[in-house]
């Protein structure tokens, strides 16, 4: 059995400049682990069409899933929907049904919709919505591509309506196992116990203490009896 797979894109220029801090990635990439889906690959790419389509076009056949934040408010460099749409080539227009939630959020109603929040109401055609219960303003699934907001907040609460609509896979085991060496006398022995565990991932992630280097050796997989084998195979290597 192997789990469905992933991909994130995080749209916005604000990111590459530095000027705002992704936090969406690092929450995605902990509930997808605990919902059995391998995030693979997360790109970071800028409010431009023809970048954001072709990170779209470009993944969309290789995973099962797509997540995509950011791009989606109402300002005129909010450009995601549109892209998504040119990427699958389909219509986007208001739609009745996102426009109605929408206008949920707004102390008159549909009244206060003006043409800047009418831009989240706009969904390509075939989509179905993502609930959004903070503002209202809908994220939208077209085949297997997530589109959500670039606000941590709303991105997390769109995210825990979505997920459990989606195939569950099989729980990730892990095991840790911290060797007090330096990566270079490390690096051989590891080498060997990956490749005789193919089936797991096996990572050392190194650290410095006390004036002194070590490692965590950290092996992960949906095989319970091989992460086993595999932690005591490093326990072996390393005389623990």
């Amino acid at each position: 059995m192997t789990n469905p797979t992933a991909a994130m894109i995080v749209i916005g220029d604000e990111i590459l400049s530095g000027r705002t801090r992704d936090a969406n990635m690092f929450h995605l990439a902990g509930q997808l682990t605990n919902h059995g889906i391998a995030l693979t690959e997360v790109r970071v790419v800028s409010d431009d069409r023809d970048a954001i389509v072709a990170a779209i076009n470009e993944t969309r056949p290789k995973y099962d899933h797509i997540f995509t934040s950011g791009g989606i408010g109402p300002t005129h460099d909010d450009i995601t929907a549109d892209c998504v749409a040119a990427a699958f080539g389909v219509g986007i227009d208001v739609r009745e049904d996102a426009k109605t939630v929408l206008a949920t959020n707004y102390e008159n109603g549909a009244a206060d919709l003006t043409p800047a929040r009418l831009r989240m109401a706009r969904i390509p055609d075939g989509a179905t919505l993502i609930d959004n219960a903070i503002s209202k303003a809908p994220g939208f699934t077209i085949e297997n591509v997530h589109v959500m907001a670039g606000v941590p907040n709303i991105f997390a609460t769109m995210l825990e309506w979505l997920l459990p609509q989606l195939a569950k896979g099989a729980d990730m085991i892990s095991a840790t196992v911290r060797v007090d060496l330096p990566e270079s006398t490390i690096a051989g022995p590891l080498g060997i116990i990956a490749k005789n565990f193919p089936q797991l991932s096996v990572g050392s992630y190194p650290f410095y203490e006390e004036n002194a280097y070590g490692a965590n050796l950290v092996v992960r997989g949906i095989d319970a009896d091989a992460v086993v084998a595999a932690e005591q195979a490093i326990k072996d290597a390393f005389d623990l």
